[in-house]
């Protein structure tokens, strides 16, 4: 079936302008995905440089198409950029604009263009670049940075088809000229249709991944403390039970410590609340340093903080002594003041099979207080908090047999009544 060029531009430019508004309209709804917002400008440049495109023969004959042409890639650009900007990374001003230059400039150089095809091959490179930029950071997730062998095959293999989309008009071009289907001016509209269905899936693609975003981004928020950052409460529950259940499947034991700041209403009190929240601040920031990638850390209120760590007593000795040192050092001057600020942590191990949350953390709260009691900036176990809880209760009386009691009460009683007076 005959595909009609200049039908396939007329709906490209419409589709790709409506696209463009729907996009503009998500991101007016929700300003929290930036990258929504470069997506919609390439896709209404888009629009505009494809109706230039159609129009260039009659209102540009000179200099229309290469114009044209060069918005388009630098609309490739701007997909690159929001795909950065998703990901958290700043888009590279010049790296967007990149293609569009290079066309500009190569258009300008006659002993250039008059190379066979040199016009196809070099759209189709920069398209090639820019489609495989973009498909790398929409496949690269940032928060896993120990990814299986299964993504990181996918991670190649979608850069690499789209470089195989884009780089097939050099192919056809090159090595089928003049052999139908394959001639320039016939594969062209094919490579027309194919690309703009491509656009329309890309787009759908992106409106799912925003919505995802979206999701993700107010889900983090319930379960963030905002001045610190970490896991509150529900957060830190959610991601211990997660801990736990992959632990139990290798039957592993698991962890708590508990970290309490020591004296911290003096420090409030001294200091004020302004600088209590950068003390604790202080904290957040040196517990998330000096623990490992599979901890997980919360602040469960006030100046008392929780992490759960995979693995044994022994493990966690040694990161909580990491963080006390740490902090011991990191307090000594916060927000300006001298206050010499320490922690005491309790740590408490169960093995994951009858491992319970709540219960651990009041056993290492129960250690914690005891580390208190000894000194402060100090960490103490669960179980030496309960030797020492031992050696601290006072013995009882022996228990005596019967009849020993039986006499025991009579000479008591005799005694009694001896010293009663006459």
């Amino acid at each position: 079936m005959p595909l009609d060029l200049p039908t396939l531009f007329l709906v490209s430019t419409c589709i790709a302008a409506l696209l463009g508004i729907f996009l503009l309209a998500l991101w007016l709804q929700d300003r929290s995905v930036r990258a929504l917002g470069y997506w919609a400008s390439a896709y209404l440049i888009g629009g505009f440089a494809v109706a230039l495109w159609v129009i260039s023969p009659e209102v540009l004959p000179a200099a229309g198409a290469d114009l044209a042409s060069a918005l388009l890639f630098a609309c490739c650009g701007l997909i690159w950029s929001g795909a950065r900007k998703f990901h958290g990374h700043e888009p590279v001003a010049g790296g967007a604009i990149a293609g569009a230059i290079v066309w500009l400039v190569a258009t300008r150089m006659p002993e250039l263009m008059q190379w066979h095809n040199a016009r196809v091959v070099l759209s189709s490179l920069i398209i090639t670049v820019y489609a495989v930029l973009t498909a790398i950071e929409l496949r690269r997730d940032r928060r896993k940075p120990r990814e299986g062998k299964a993504a990181r095959a996918r991670a190649l293999t979608v850069p690499a088809l789209h470089g195989v989309i884009f780089l097939s008009p050099i192919l056809t071009t090159t090595f089928f000229t003049g052999a139908a289907p394959f001639a320039a001016d016939g594969f062209f509209p094919l490579f027309a249709l194919l690309t703009l269905l491509y656009i329309v899936g890309t787009a759908f693609i992106v409106v799912v991944m925003a919505k995802e975003h979206s999701a993700l981004v107010h889900k983090t928020a319930a379960m963030t403390d905002h001045l610190t950052g970490l896991f509150n409460r529900r957060g830190f529950l959610e991601a211990s039970e997660t801990l736990i259940a992959a632990q139990r499947k290798s039957g592993q034991p698991v962890t708590v410590l508990m970290f309490d700041l020591d004296h911290f209403k003096s420090i409030n009190d001294r200091f004020g609340h302004e600088v209590g929240d950068a003390a604790l601040e202080a904290f957040a920031a040196t517990a998330s340093t000096n623990m490992r990638s599979n901890d997980i850390v919360g602040r469960l209120g006030g100046e008392e903080f929780a992490a759960i760590l995979p693995g044994g007593t022994e493990t966690a000795l040694m990161v909580a002594e990491r963080v006390r040192a740490a902090f011991e050092k990191r307090g000594v001057e916060i927000a300006g003041h001298v206050m010499n600020a320490t922690v005491s942590v309790g740590v408490a191990e169960a093995l994951a099979d009858a491992a319970d949350i709540a219960t651990m953390l009041a056993r290492a709260d129960r250690a914690l207080y005891a580390a208190k009691g000894a000194g402060r900036n100090r960490i103490c176990t669960d179980t030496e908090a309960r030797d020492t809880a031992k050696q601290e209760k006072p013995a009882l009386a022996p228990t005596l047999a019967p009849e020993v009691r039986k006499t025991a009460s009579a000479t008591q009683f005799r005694v009694s009544a001896d010293a009663i007076p006459a």
